[in-house]
């Protein structure tokens, strides 16, 4: 069950707030929709209830607010405008990294691929996806961890019926295995076909909290809908028909050839258009809708509703003023306007029938309900779903609102779910490994660096009077970094940017979740990647040095360890430093800044610190360091700790130092002060 309670935005300036005071609640078993025109304020509740927005109230997810769960994701499925992910990144590859940050297997992905119909596009990025499929993806990345609760910002936008009623489907299914479903709309016959409640709000005030019997009852109507070229002439001849009949019909002048006719059916205005010859192109039944009632805004003037025109025993009136006249109705009778899964233009079901029930289908803990899917169609024997497409590999037939026998669906937390969990320290890890590699950025990164890092090898070489170790590094006087430090610099920059670009992870928080497990991976395979750049360039320097002038601008080193140190912790710094500078300033942009700003504005400070003779020496540090560990050291530990003081000490090594400790810093007040998870 979801409970929300007194959710009320930010003041805006000279505004009032977005939402103000919103109570309500989703039941599980049950879907729920949000409803309210353009700018009631829909998306920013829902923002409101995953605490993604500053604002007053809470909101219970099962007994427990969402900084209150260990692991959010597991809780709440969320969809949130577009698929947040990478365009070129394949749908397998961005279901699995999130497999990966929920903490389920990433079989997960292949087995919700097939749910929802799209696993002829495992292998199609993102960006070529068309919206309907798009919206396939985002559900396959809300279901990933068997939610109990599902929030879904206008699911059905831009969608077709078909599409619309396959989607409302699935989500049929999720409630009637016992999770809750709370979806927003700005269309009333949506609401009303496929809710169980609707939640109306208006000027982000609650207005209405009404079963969809109730609902449909006070805010829909059936009409007619006419397209004629006559359309005056037609409303003249219903309203005389009316005030000889002595009947109310209420015409609703809508455009220059259509009207909208309340109170009467297509077989009475068609005999009249047929007895007085007016020609008809279209008479269709509709359920029109009545208009949301106001807002309770306090010391508010009620507008006046206006006076109606009459034709005879007819009523016609703007459709503005049909939805002012309604507003006042009160909320006597029971109509049902209900159900999930009706065709288009069908009708709901009248009072007292049975609401139509979805077919689900129970896989491997994952919900299936019928509806279109790409790939070809039914073979012999295949099972297919109520739209005629072929469904998931392993389903069996459906059966109204009864899984087949199976591993069952339960919601997130509750025994008997068919979803296994994944934990431990290699979480974040498996995540971060699997954000990276999911584009072709790294190794495009590494073949770029490994070219230049050659080419500028072969024009110091050709120069010559350049020594060995700026050779191999390909590191030009000029440069302010080599180009394998600048490629470890952009690729960590993208850790944490590319995370506030496309922001995978909302599901889970909303924001990047900054907890130091995921800190400690990004900074793990980052450093991991740049020293493989590291290696990859040095190999190339030596390759393309060979190739050209043979063994002559190299020989063999007296020393490499100290060298090879410090070009390590080169690499691994301007890596570090990338990915805190994003995380601080949340732009990938700002972490590649921040690594060139280290050797154009840090070096020469330090330089200018560093200059002069130091009034004591530091000679014997190793010793003295050995004696603060009880442990006894190896004896070449001395050695390694000389040598990384030395690094240190070089005004490259020290401007690293201190600004990846006042990042680190700048990380911690920004992003771990508040309520983190993971």
């Amino acid at each position: 069950m979801l409970q929300a309670i007194g959710l009320t935005s930010s003041p805006r300036r000279h505004l009032p707030p977005l939402v103000n005071d919103l109570t309500f609640e989703a039941r599980a078993g049950c879907v729920t929709a949000l409803l309210g025109e353009p700018g009631a304020g829909k998306t920013t509740a829902l923002r409101l209830m995953l605490e993604l927005e500053p604002g007053r109230g809470v909101t219970y997810f099962r007994g427990r607010p969402l900084h209150r769960i260990p692991h959010p994701g597991r809780e709440v499925g969320v969809l949130l405008g577009d698929v947040p992910g990478h365009p070129a990144r394949t749908v397998r590859n961005q279901l699995r990294m999130l497999t990966a940050a929920v903490g389920v297997p990433a079989s997960r992905a292949d087995l919700l691929m097939e749910v929802v119909g799209i696993g002829g596009l495992r292998d199609q990025r993102l960006g070529s996806l068309s919206a309907g499929m798009e919206r396939r993806v985002a559900l396959a990345a809300a279901l990933l961890a068997d939610p109990c609760t599902l929030l879904l910002d206008e699911p059905g936008a831009g969608l077709p019926t078909r599409e619309r009623t396959w989607l409302h489907g699935l989500l049929r299914g999720h409630a009637s295995l016992g999770g809750a479903v709370l979806f927003t709309t700005d269309d009333a016959k949506e609401a009303a076909r496929y809710a169980d409640r609707v939640v109306s709000i208006a000027g982000g005030r609650l207005v209405a909290d009404q079963d969809a019997a109730d609902f449909a009852r006070t805010r829909l109507r059936p009409r007619v809908a006419v397209r004629t070229p006559h359309a005056a002439r037609l409303a003249d001849v219903l309203g005389r028909e009316a005030q000889s009949a002595q009947r109310v019909v209420e015409i609703v002048e809508e455009s220059g050839s259509r009207l909208s006719v309340y109170g009467s059916n297509c077989a009475e205005i068609g005999e009249a258009a047929f007895r007085h010859g007016v020609l008809v192109h279209q008479l269709a039944d509709e359920t029109g809708d009545a208009g949301a009632p106001a807002a309770p805004v306090p010391a508010a003037p009620v507008p006046p509703v206006p006076q109606a025109r009459t034709r005879g025993g007819a009523t016609s009136l703007p459709e503005a003023r049909v939805e002012a006249s309604l507003q006042a109705r009160p909320a006597t009778g029971s109509v049902v306007v209900h159900g999930s899964g009706l065709p288009a233009g069908a009708q709901a079901p009248a009072h007292g029938e049975p609401r139509p029930e979805p077919r689900t289908t129970s896989l491997a803990g994952a919900v299936h309900t019928g509806g279109p899917g790409p790939g070809p169609g039914p073979g012999p024997g295949t099972a297919c779903d109520p739209a005629g497409l072929p469904a998931p590999a392993g389903a069996v037939a459906d059966s109204p609102r009864e899984p087949v026998a199976g591993p069952a669906h339960a919601p997130a937390g509750r025994p008997g779910s068919g979803v296994r969990r994944v934990g431990g320290p290699l979480w974040p890890l498996r995540y971060e490994v699997r954000r990276m590699f999911g584009t072709a950025t790294p190794l495009l990164t590494a073949a770029v660096v490994a070219a230049v890092s050659a080419l500028i090898s072969l024009v110091l070489a050709r120069a010559g009077h350049t020594p060995q170790n700026r050779l191999l590094a390909a590191w030009p006087e000029l440069f302010p970094l080599p180009p394998a430090a600048l490629g470890a610099g952009l690729l960590g920059s993208l850790a944490f940017g590319e995370e506030y670009r496309y922001p995978a992870l909302a599901a889970d928080r909303g924001t990047v979740p900054r907890r130091m497990g995921l800190l400690a991976a990004k900074l793990g395979v980052c450093a991991a990647f740049a020293l493989v750049l590291g290696v990859l360039a040095v190999a190339a320097d030596v390759a393309a040095l060979r190739l050209v002038f043979g063994a002559g601008p190299l020989s063999a080193p007296g020393e490499w360890i100290a060298p090879a140190a410090s070009w390590a912790g080169l690499l691994i710094g301007c890596a570090w430093a990338g990915v805190l500078a994003s995380g601080v300033f949340r732009a990938a942009s700002a972490g590649m800044a921040a690594v060139l700003a280290v050797p154009v504005m840090v070096v020469p400070l330090v330089r200018k610190a560093l200059e002069g003779p130091s009034a004591y020496p530091v000679t014997g540090i190793a010793s003295r360091l050995r004696g603060l560990s009880r442990a006894p050291w190896p004896p070449e530990a001395d050695r390694i700790v000389r040598g990384a003081l030395r690094v240190m000490a070089q005004p490259v090594g020290t401007a690293l130092v201190l600004s990846l400790m006042v990042l680190l810093c700048a990380y911690a007040f920004t992003g771990l002060r508040g309520r983190v998870r993971w």
